[in-house]
């Protein structure tokens, strides 16, 4: 296996491969092809990069640019939420294990998933000061619904701390 011409650093929605280049490299002089499998990157003193991608990519997501005339810059969009070993099929792994991801802000996701975060830590906190999560509200909004409807029942020896939800 011989040395990558490359670095490169990840998320789990794209990939950044960073490639040194001759000083006065200009875009046009570059051969470059970006696929849903395969990158190829050729510059006039060679190949950078020829090679099957580790996973299929997001090709219109997909973009490169050259970097103050000395650096290309690749950034590969992921299909697939997931931590890459290495770019090219072939090339030297890292240990994926040891990849720290960042902290993730609320911002970041999607409306659905941040709905669910916020739900949790809501939660979380309330169970912290021993006050009802917001499932175990709902139930007891229900409850007392349930007795406006049933004015006819005796709820008078019911107990919320003997109502157990679950």
């Amino acid at each position: 296996m011989s040395q990558p011409k490359y670095t490169f650093k990840q998320t789990l929605q794209d990939v950044t491969v960073y490639a040194p280049l001759e000083e006065g490299t200009r875009a046009k002089t570059l051969d470059i092809s970006i696929e849903r499998d395969t990158l190829a990157v050729r510059t006039p003193n060679g190949v950078l990069a020829d090679g099957k991608l580790y996973a299929p990519i997001a090709v219109d997501e997909s973009s490169w640019s050259v970097v103050d005339q000395k650096e290309l810059v690749i950034t590969l969009e992921k299909t697939k939420a997931e931590w890459w070993p290495h770019v090219l099929v072939g090339d030297p792994e890292i240990d994926i294990k040891k990849i720290q991801p960042e902290n993730s802000r609320l911002s970041d996701l999607d409306q659905e998933t941040r709905a669910n975060v916020e739900k949790m830590m809501y939660d979380q906190q309330q169970q912290m000061r021993g006050l009802p999560t917001s499932d175990e509200m709902q139930k007891l909004n229900q409850l007392d619904k349930f007795k406006k409807m049933h004015p006819e029942l005796d709820f008078s020896t019911l107990k919320k701390e003997n109502i157990h939800f679950g």
